[in-house]
């Protein structure tokens, strides 16, 4: 776990930092050079000006305004992950991060393996990561990057700012920026090797990293050479059944068990959560669930027999089960359940290749060439088998069905049964490949020139940055071949043949689904072909930047500071589906891996269970330029001293159009010894992406309410060229107390932020387009054709409708101090972090919606309190952290009203719950390190000491019942490593 509050020297590794009980300790938002100043650092030391991440104004004695937290080398060790993602993703600030136990229960969203940070909760696309104060390429559509692609072990500073930064960094800097910051001429050789499990004996994980720098003629050309590959092994599928993997035990099958809306004038509540939840619309190997012989399930070679329901419930021949609420039982049969069969974590493996090499023109000047290669490979399966909830129709002639089966159809009188089942006769389980690789190369210079007769720092670049983002599923049905292989019929000849002769002529192999068969190789090959989905999308970045900043005068109470550049950047990129989910008219091209099959759609595609990956592109640029000024107002021994930090950046987009943001903000140094207030206000935006102007088309047949009647659409989802940048007004205030005379070695700081986000891009239903049309809207009334039978079409698009508010408290402390005052060895610190969320309002600007609050929505990603705590002794030889990383008590949904009788009717806005309370968690770690010498040093942690289980997060169907986001699903987890730098 990192050290996280406050930070010496953000800079420097804490093996070059003095006795900490007798350095400054660095506060939030305050330069290192400013914190060498203070508490009695040697006159003769050398002065490092650092600029920290919130500003583009990098000068000795500055104090910027925003509230900045800096995780320090020795932070970054301390925590001992194998990924520095995860290592980011626990400070409280950051919250609804995704990572490789996130979204592994999706196929199509295209974020698998991503590992992408988020500030406030409002979403990795309102977060922007830098990598040496540089943009870096997308790794999606969506623009956000990849942390598992950055040169880690090069790594020597984290800034994560929590203000809105895009004043000075530009656009996405809503919730904040977090930026990674590299020793550019790094010397000598050091390295880190890793590895661990689980309890469970699972996610087997290893690291190896290098890295390499020297200087060559006369200090003037430095080279810097790393690599790494780290592989985490991830927690596979049980399969079917409420089974946890390898022996967790936590897995309980949980859902909502939600009564009919017109049910709830009993005075009960509408929705209980419910453990061991059993979908009643089918079983492992098949049920019949309508009609006569409802209820009968098949077992081994086709058995029938009486499947056993949860609840004491019977059949009532209707589809519906007595003791029941549609669709879930509680207990009984469980063994088709697929919801513990998500794998919780997937195997990842990341390779990253570095390289730096500068040349000093001067001491004061240097050009330099970086390039980076990195490759992130994972796969997961998101579900076992392909469950079909009671939405197949069997013919009672189906030779595949048991004789004793065709016998009671006759005897009822019927041709056909509906079913379901959760197809576990499948031979192999779904399983999605993401394979991203970057390419990226800078071409710069920086240094110092004379300007205004003062000495001022410069930095230009040149950028190309490229992603290839490869999507691969296997093991995953065609929709269409897979409902004509299940309706056989025998011939005349005897053999069992596919119903539809179309299907038939065209390769169709019969396959069993009455009971536990084995696959026939060739049925399967049939509907699951060796050629899954596809995607193949490719993403470039280039940008042209230069920055200066410098002192511009000297005003009357101090120098005048500035800082000021323009920017260029163009993004674009190209994505292909294969033809069967993408549709195309013209397979030639892929005819060997997919041939036409005319019982398949080739215009439209989507023939995939899941995956169907559609075609598109575009791009687009954006000019930018930025002034930044710092103003001292007032310097007085009596009064202290007064900041005033102002920042304004247009920006012009070829799609979204020009827009402005500006920073004001200011810092009071008062005569209180230590203590400094701050205040910031920004406006930011987030341009609408890549995803988001240009999506890939989809056309599908659909249907809506209008005016009291039911009509038949045109479903086409687009992109929106006409999408509007979101803008946010992101406001904070501030305390800082940082080394106080009377508290020597203690610091602690606490801001209040408030962030109001308008013009938020959010995507609508057909029917929630409709009914913002009938209701004025005319926007989206140009989006929707209603009054022309046959012609009628809905256009699916996003739109500048929805706004977000969060507000809330961050809090920071740290005390350190030198044992030895007490007579005792070593020294000890203290620190902690912890974020408040009073409220996250969602506002989707949808007819018939009200505005929800997240707050403490246990569910979601935000909190009301998270925090994170750390207590280090360490000596000269050794050093042994415990940690604490605890979120608050919450609910299932705030819009929920919770009551056990006398409830009032539910409504669709606020329906009633039995149980409302979704606990929070407490994980603690530990860890500790051993100095064999100045230059190697062996290393443990263990997280989730305790082995906590994560609480179960009930959906309303019965699947994947947990939430990665918030709680471990892990387990707990040993690692032991070595590093060493010589």
């Amino acid at each position: 776990m990192p050290a996280v509050a406050v930070q010496p020297e953000p800079g420097q590794p804490a093996a070059v930092q003095p006795d900490p009980a007798a350095e400054p300790v660095q506060t939030s938002g305050q330069s290192a050079a400013q914190g060498s100043t203070q508490g009695g650092a040697p006159a003769s030391a050398p002065t490092t000006v650092v600029q920290i991440s919130g500003t583009r104004i990098a000068a000795r004695g500055f104090t910027q305004p925003t509230p900045t937290t800096s995780l320090s080398t020795a932070d970054l060790e301390r925590a001992a992950k194998p990924n520095l993602f995860n290592t980011l993703a626990e400070l409280p600030a950051l919250q609804g991060s995704t990572g490789r136990t996130t979204s592994t229960n999706s196929t199509s969203s295209g974020i698998q393996g991503l590992s992408s940070l988020s500030l406030r909760g409002l979403g990795t696309i309102r977060t922007l990561t830098l990598l040496d104060g540089q943009r870096v390429v997308g790794a999606n559509v969506t623009g956000v990057t990849d942390v598992s692609q950055f040169p880690q072990l090069l790594v020597k500073r984290v800034d994560v700012v929590t203000g809105g930064a895009s004043a000075s960094y530009g656009s996405d800097a809503i919730g904040g920026a977090v930026n990674f910051i590299t020793d550019k001429k790094f010397k000598g050789f050091k390295f880190n090797a890793e590895g661990g499990q689980t309890k469970y004996h699972d996610d087997e994980h290893g690291t190896l990293q290098g890295a390499w720098g020297r200087a060559f003629m006369d200090d003037r050309l430095h080279v810097t050479l790393s690599a790494e590959i780290m592989k985490e092994n991830g927690i596979d599928s049980p399969g079917f059944g409420e089974v946890g993997p390898n022996g967790r035990t936590w897995f309980k099958n949980s859902a909502y068990q939600i009564r009919p809306l017109a049910q709830t004038t009993d005075g009960l509540p509408q929705y209980t959560v419910i453990h061991h939840a059993q979908q009643f619309q089918y079983a492992k190997y098949g049920l019949i669930t309508n009609g006569p012989l409802q209820g009968t399930a098949f077992g081994p070679g086709g058995v029938p027999y009486q499947f056993q329901y949860g609840s004491g419930g019977v059949p009532t021949g209707t589809g519906a089960v007595t003791n029941c609420v549609n669709p879930f039982c509680v207990g009984g049969d469980l063994s088709g359940s697929v919801g513990a069969g998500t794998n919780l974590a997937m195997n990842l493996k990341r390779q990253v290749g570095y390289a730096r090499v500068s040349w000093d023109l001067n001491p004061d000047n240097e050009i330099y060439f970086t390039a980076n290669w990195a490759q992130v490979k994972s796969h997961f399966t998101p579900n076992p088998g392909a469950a079909k909830n009671a939405n197949l129709t069997i013919q009672c002639d189906n030779p595949f069905v048991p004789a004793s089966i065709q016998a009671a159809c006759a005897a009822n009188n019927i041709t056909s049964f509906q079913y379901g089942t959760a197809n576990a006769n499948f031979p192999a389980n779904i399983n999605v490949h993401p394979t991203r690789t970057q390419r990226r190369f800078v071409l710069g210079a920086d240094g110092k020139v004379p300007l205004f007769g003062k000495e001022w720092s410069y930095d230009a670049y040149l950028t190309r940055g490229e992603n290839t983002t490869t999507i691969n599923v296997h093991d995953i049905t065609l929709n269409a071949r897979y409902n004509n292989a299940i309706d056989a019929v025998r011939a005349p000849d005897g053999r069992i043949v596919c119903r539809n002769p179309v299907a038939a002529a065209s390769g169709c192999v019969p396959f069993n689904i009455i009971g536990d068969n084995p696959a026939d190789p060739a049925a399967w090959a049939y509907i699951a072909p060796p050629n899954g989905p596809r995607q193949h999308t490719t993403q470039s970045q280039d940008v042209a930047s230069f920055n200066m900043n410098g002192e511009a005068f000297q005003g009357w109470a101090g120098p005048v500071l500035m800082a000021f550049g323009a920017e260029y950047r163009r993004e674009k990129y190209q994505v292909r589906g294969d033809p069967y989910g993408a549709g195309v008219d013209d397979l030639s091209p892929n005819s060997a891996l997919y041939p036409a099959d005319p019982i398949l759609n080739s215009t439209v595609g989507n023939n995939w269970y899941a995956g169907n990956y559609h075609n598109g592109d575009g791009s687009y640029s954006v000019r930018e330029a930025y002034l930044e000024l710092n103003m001292p107002l007032l310097k007085s021994e009596r009064w202290g001293e007064i900041n005033l930090n102002l920042a304004d950046r247009p920006m012009k987009y070829s799609t979204a159009g020009s827009v402005n943001t500006w920073k004001a903000g200011a810092t009071w140094q008062t005569p209180v010894d230590g203590l400094r207030l701050r205040a910031v206000t920004s406006k930011d935006v987030r341009a609408p992406n890549l995803s988001e102007l240009f999506a890939a088309p989809v056309v599908i047949n659909n249907v809506v309410q209008y005016q009291g009647n039911t009509i038949s659409v045109q479903q086409r989802t687009v992109g929106n060229t006409n999408l509007r940048p979101e803008v946010a007004r992101n406001s904070s205030f501030g305390v800082v107390l940082s080394q106080p005379s009377w508290a020597r070695g203690f610091s602690a700081s606490v801001d209040y932020f408030d962030i109001k986000v308008t013009d938020v891009i959010s995507a609508l239903t057909a029917q929630q387009e409709v009914d913002l049309c009938v209701a004025g809207n005319q926007e989206i009334c140009g989006a929707v054709v209603l009054d022309s039978p046959g012609s009628n079409a809905v256009t699916l698009q996003n739109f500048n409708l929805a706004s977000l508010h969060t507000k809330g408290v961050d809090i920071e402390g740290a005390y350190r101090a030198n044992l030895k005052d007490w007579n005792l060895p070593g020294r000890f610190t203290v620190r902690a972090l912890a974020t408040r969320t009073l409220n996250f309002i969602t506002n989707t600007g949808v007819v018939g919606t009200i505005p929800s609050e997240g707050a403490g929505v246990n569910l979601g990603g935000t909190p009301k309190w998270k925090l994170l705590a750390q207590q280090t002794w360490e000596n000269d030889r050794m050093s042994f952290t415990l940690s604490q990383r605890w979120f608050s008590d919450g609910v299932y949904s705030n819009e929920y009203i919770e009551c056990q009788t006398g409830c009032p009717a539910s409504t669709i806005i606020h329906p009633t719950i039995f149980d409302n309370k979704m606990k929070g968690a407490t994980y603690v770690d530990f860890g500790g390190s051993y100095n064999f010498s100045k230059a190697l040093q062996v290393y443990f942690k263990i997280d989730n000491l305790a082995d906590r289980d994560p609480e179960p997060a009930p959906q309303a169907n019965a699947s994947f019942a947990i939430n990665p986001t918030l709680y471990d699903v892990v387990g707990r987890t040993y690692r032991i490593g070595l590093r060493g730098t010589y």
